[in-house]
C-alpha cells in the first residue's frame, strides 16, 4: 500500500556520491574565488564569505574550518564566531564551542554567538550557564542581543527572574527587543501577570510585543484576553503581520468564534497575506476545527507553495472530522507531489488506518516507522503506533510497541491505558496505572484514562482512592476529570455522591451534563433524566448527539416510549441534529421492550440510512423478549448479513428457539456459529471486597473459598424454596435433566459473587455486583428472595443497566 520507501542496489555507491561532489564543490568554489580575486586584486584573497554561504554541511564546516587556518585567520574573533555560528547551525554544538574556547580575546559578540549556539541545538542549561560564565568572568558588558537567546533557555522562573534583575540593574528594561523577551519568558512560566505588567508599562511597543502577548495568552488557555489584546493592538492602528494572524487563528478555533476567523481571513486576503505559508496553514487547521472542510480544501488548492506542514494539515483535516478514506487519498498525493512524509504525518496516518479498521496496512505502517528509525528516536511516533494498534483492538501488538519504545513519557503510558480501557481490558489498564505511578507521575490525561476503567469492573474503593489524590491536587475540579468521577460513581451504584460531584464542576458544556443523565438512565430514573435535561435547556446549554443517546436510551430502560418519542423530535426540529445509527437503534429497542414489534420493524423499513447490527439486534433482542421468533428469525437473517461474526446475535437466536422449547433450531445455530469459528463471550460477575476485586465466570469451582461459597448458595436455595421460590428451568439453554438444569442455575456468575459477598462482608451491609452480560430471569428472581433472606440492598450493573435489590423488590420493577 504505502510506497514509502525506496531502494538501490547501489547502495554505498549513492551514499558516497553527495560527500564526494559537496568536496568537489567546496573545492572548485574555492579556486574559482581565488582566481578572480588574483585577476581582480592582484593578490590572493580568498572569498570567505561567499565559502561561509556555501557551507551546509558538517564535513563542509570542518573543511572550511582548515582553511581558514591555513589563511591566518584563526586568530581572528569575527572568523571564529562565524565559525562557531555555522557549526550550531549544522548541529553540532561541541564543535562551536572547542572553536569558542580557542579565541584569546573574546568580545560581547562571541559570547553571543555561544549562547546563541546552547540554545539553537536544544542545551538549554548550557546557555544559561555561558550566559553567567560571561556576565561574571568576562569583564564586559552584555548587549541588548545578549538577552532574547539566554531568556528563551530558561526552564525555571528563577533563573528568569535573575535574569530580569540584571536587565533593570544595566538598564535594557526599555528596549523593546529584551522586554518583549522577557513578556515571552513570564508567559511560558505561567506568571501572566508579570507579563502583562511589563507589556503594560512599554513605552513603544514593536510587533513582537504585541504578538509575545497574544500567543502568551492563548498557550495559558486564555482565549478571551488574547482576543482582548488584539482589540487594543488593532484600536492604536497597528497591523497585524503574518505572525499576529497565525497566532489569533487557533484563538478563534477555540472559542468557537468562526466569524472572527473569517473575518481575519478577510483580511489576510485584503493585505495579500492569504498565500503566506504560515498563515495558509494556519487557515487550513482553522477551518478544520470548524468542521468546514470545503474552505480548509479551497485556501489548500489555492496555495501557490505546499511544504509538508501543508500537507498534513488538510488531510489531519480530513481525519479528525471522520473522512479518513479522502484523507488516505490526500496521504497519496502527497507523496505523488514528491513531499517526504514526517512524523507529523505518521501519526495522522495511523489514526486513518485505525479508523477505516484496516490491520493489514496498519503493519505497513509500522513497518515504515521502524524503517525511518523514528520510534528509537521520536517517541511521538511510538505513541501514534501504540494508539493505531490499541484502536484496531490489537491490544498484544500495542504492548509489544509500548515495551519497544527507549523512552516513555506520560503520554506512552496513558495511551496503553486507555487502549486496554477501551479494549475491554479494565484489569489490564489498573495494572498498567499501577506500573507508571512507580515511574513517572499521572497527568489529568493520565485520570480521565483510568477511571473509565474502575468503573469497568466496579472498583469502587480503587476509584475513591483516586478521588482522594484529585481532591488534593484540585484536579477533581476541571471538567474532564470531574466528568470522568461523575461516570465512575454512578457507573459504581454511588448515584448520589455522583450527583453531588455534578453540582460542584463547572456545566458550562454538555460533557457533564450527558455523565449524569446517562447514569440515571442506566440506574432506570428516566423522569430524573428527563428533569435533568429540562435544566440543560434552562441553563442554555446546548445538547449533543450523545446528550439525546442518553436520553433515548434511559426512556427505553423505563418504558417511556411517548417521552422518548419527543426527545427524538426535539433533537431534530429544534437542534437541528441528525439522528445517526446509534439513536435509530435507541428508538428500535424502546419500541421493541414495550412490546410493539410491529412498530419499531415499520420504523427500521422508514429510516432514510440503512440498518446496521446495531438497530436489527435491538430488535432481536425485543423478540427474545415477547417470544417472536417469527420476526426474530428475520432479525437475525439481516444481522447475520451485516455483521456475520459478532457471536452475541447467535446466541440470542438460540435462546430463542430454546425458550420455547426447539432444540432443533438452538442446534442449527449453534454449529452455524461453530463452523464460522465463533465462540460465546464466557458469562463474570465480579465484586471489590477487602479492597480486592474477585471475578467469578459461570460454573467456576476453582475460588479459594469455593466450598464455603456453594454451601451458602445450597442454605439460600432451601430459604428460597421455603418462601415460595421455584427455579424458572427456561433460562437453562442446554436439553438436560431438571436436577442437572438446578445446579446449573445456581451456578451462574452472579450467584456465585453474591455469595462470596455474604460471606465475605459484615451482615446487613450493601453488595456491589458488575456483570459483564444481561442478568438471567432466573437469576433476577433469585437475588429478590435473597435480598429479603439476608436483609441486604443487592446491587447489580448488567451489560444494560442497574438493578437495587431491596426486601424483595427491585428497582426495575421487573422491565428490564
Amino acid at each position: 500500500m504505502f510506497r514509502l520507501v525506496s531502494t538501490y542496489r547501489s547502495r554505498h555507491i549513492s551514499e558516497s556520491l553527495p560527500l564526494f561532489q559537496a568536496r568537489r564543490t567546496l573545492f572548485s568554489t574555492s579556486v574559482n574565488v581565488l582566481q578572480r580575486t588574483s585577476d581582480e586584486d592582484g593578490d590572493k584573497r580568498i572569498d570567505f564569505d561567499r565559502l561561509f554561504k556555501s557551507c551546509n554541511r558538517l564535513h563542509l564546516a570542518k573543511l572550511l574550518h582548515a582553511l581558514v587556518v591555513v589563511a591566518g585567520k584563526a586568530r581572528s574573533i569575527f572568523f571564529s564566531a562565524k565559525l562557531v555560528n555555522v557549526y550550531a547551525y549544522l548541529g553540532n554544538v561541541s564543535f562551536s564551542r572547542r572553536t569558542f574556547d580557542q579565541i584569546p580575546n573574546k568580545d560581547v559578540y562571541t559570547w553571543n554567538s555561544m549562547v546563541s549556539a546552547y540554545v539553537r541545538t536544544g542545551h538549554f542549561r548550557e546557555a544559561v550557564d555561558c550566559f553567567y560564565q560571561f556576565f561574571l568572568t568576562s569583564g564586559l558588558r552584555p548587549d541588548f542581543y545578549t538577552f532574547a537567546p539566554v531568556l528563551k533557555a530558561c526552564k525555571n522562573p528563577l533563573d528568569g527572574m535573575r535574569i530580569h534583575c540584571l536587565v533593570l540593574k544595566l538598564g535594557f528594561e526599555w528596549d523593546v527587543f529584551v522586554t518583549a523577551s522577557l513578556v515571552h519568558m513570564y508567559t511560558r512560566f505561567r506568571a501572566l501577570g508579570n507579563a502583562r505588567k511589563l507589556f503594560d508599562d512599554m513605552p513603544v511597543r514593536d510587533m513582537g510585543s504585541w504578538n509575545a502577548m497574544i500567543s502568551g495568552y492563548y498557550q495559558n488557555s486564555n482565549a478571551a484576553e488574547a482576543l482582548d489584546v488584539l482589540n487594543e493592538m488593532r484600536s492604536e492602528g497597528v497591523l497585524m503581520d503574518p505572525v499576529t494572524i497565525v497566532s489569533i487563528l487557533p484563538i478563534c478555533a477555540q472559542l468557537d468564534d468562526i466569524l472572527n476567523g473569517m473575518s481575519i481571513h478577510v483580511y489576510s486576503i485584503k493585505r495579500g497575506l492569504e498565500y503566506d505559508l504560515f498563515v495558509s496553514n494556519a487557515l487550513i487547521n482553522m477551518y478544520a476545527k470548524f468542521g468546514e472542510l470545503a474552505i480548509a480544501q479551497k485556501v489548500f488548492d489555492n496555495m501557490v507553495v505546499r511544504d509538508v506542514v501543508s500537507w498534513n494539515s488538510i488531510t489531519s483535516a480530513y481525519e479528525q472530522n471522520d473522512d479518513p478514506t479522502r484523507a488516505l487519498a490526500l496521504f497519496y498525493d502527497m507523496q505523488l507531489s514528491g513531499i517526504s512524509p514526517d512524523y507529523r504525518t505518521l501519526v495522522s496516518l495511523s489514526s486513518i488506518v485505525a479508523q477505516l479498521g484496516d490491520s493489514w496496512n496498519g503493519k505497513s505502517v509500522h513497518g515504515f516507522v521502524m524503517r525511518r528509525g523514528w520510534i528509537l528516536k521520536d517517541v511521538i511516533s511510538g505513541n501514534s503506533v501504540v494508539d493505531m494498534y490499541s484502536k484496531l483492538g490489537d491490544m498484544s501488538s500495542a504492548g509489544a510497541v509500548f515495551e519497544a519504545l527507549p523512552v516513555k513519557d506520560v503520554v506512552s503510558w496513558n495511551t496503553l491505558i486507555t487502549g486496554y480501557s477501551q479494549n475491554g481490558l479494565a484489569s489490564e489498564a489498573i495494572e498498567v496505572f499501577d506500573m507508571m505511578q512507580k515511574e513517572i507521575a499521572p497527568n489529568q490525561a493520565t485520570w480521565v484514562s483510568i477511571l473509565p476503567a474502575y468503573s469497568n469492573i466496579g472498583a469502587l474503593q480503587q476509584g475513591m482512592r483516586v478521588h482522594g489524590l484529585l481532591v488534593k491536587s484540585s484536579l477533581y475540579l476541571d471538567i474532564f476529570v470531574g466528568t470522568c468521577l461523575i461516570d465512575m460513581y454512578g457507573k459504581c451504584g454511588k448515584l448520589d455522591d455522583a450527583m453531588s460531584l455534578f453540582y460542584e464542576v463547572p456545566k458550562m458544556t454538555s460533557v457533564p451534563w450527558n455523565a449524569i443523565i446517562s447514569c440515571h438512565g442506566i440506574h432506570g430514573h428516566a423522569e430524573k433524566a428527563l428533569k435533568l435535561f429540562r435544566e440543560m435547556r434552562e441553563e442554555r446549554v446546548k445538547p449533543d448527539h450523545v446528550t439525546f443517546v442518553s436520553l433515548l436510551s434511559a426512556c427505553s430502560h423505563s418504558g417511556l416510549v411517548e417521552e422518548g418519542q419527543w426527545c427524538f423530535n426535539v433533537m431534530r426540529e429544534e437542534y437541528g441534529i441528525e439522528p445517526i445509527l446509534k439513536h435509530y437503534g435507541c428508538m428500535v429497542d424502546m419500541f421493541g421492550r414495550a412490546g410493539h414489534l410491529e412498530k419499531a420493524y415499520n420504523f427500521i423499513k422508514d429510516m432514510p440510512v440503512k440498518p446496521d447490527a446495531s438497530v436489527w439486534g435491538a430488535l432481536l433482542g425485543a423478540c427474545r423478549i415477547h417470544g417472536n421468533i417469527d420476526l426474530g428469525a428475520f432479525a437475525s437473517e439481516r444481522l447475520f448479513e451485516v455483521d456475520s461474526e459478532n457471536v452475541g446475535y447467535y446466541v440470542l437466536m438460540s435462546n430463542i428457539y430454546a425458550n420455547i422449547g426447539k432444540w432443533e433450531g438452538v442446534d442449527k445455530v449453534r454449529t452455524l456459529a461453530r463452523d464460522m469459528g465463533l465462540r460465546k463471550t464466557p458469562g463474570w460477575s465480579s465484586i471489590e471486597a477487602n479492597n480486592k476485586v474477585d471475578v467469578f465466570y459461570t460454573g467456576n469451582q476453582s475460588h479459594p473459598k469455593g466450598e464455603e461459597i456453594y454451601k451458602e448458595l445450597r442454605n439460600l436455595n432451601a430459604k428460597m424454596k421455603s418462601l415460595g421460590y421455584v427455579p424458572d428451568y427456561s433460562f437453562v439453554l442446554q436439553d438436560v435433566e431438571e436436577d442437572e438444569k438446578e445446579h446449573i442455575l445456581m451456578s451462574h456468575s452472579e450467584r456465585l459473587a453474591i455469595a462470596f459477598g455474604i460471606i465475605s462482608t459484615p451482615p446487613k451491609t450493601p453488595i456491589r455486583i458488575f456483570k459483564n452480560l444481561r442478568v438471567c430471569g432466573d437469576c433476577h428472581n433469585a437475588t429478590k428472595y435473597i435480598s429479603k433472606i439476608t436483609e441486604r440492598e443487592i446491587i447489580v450493573r448488567d451489560s444494560n443497566r442497574f438493578h437495587h435489590f431491596k426486601d424483595g423488590v427491585c428497582s426495575c420493577s421487573d422491565y428490564w
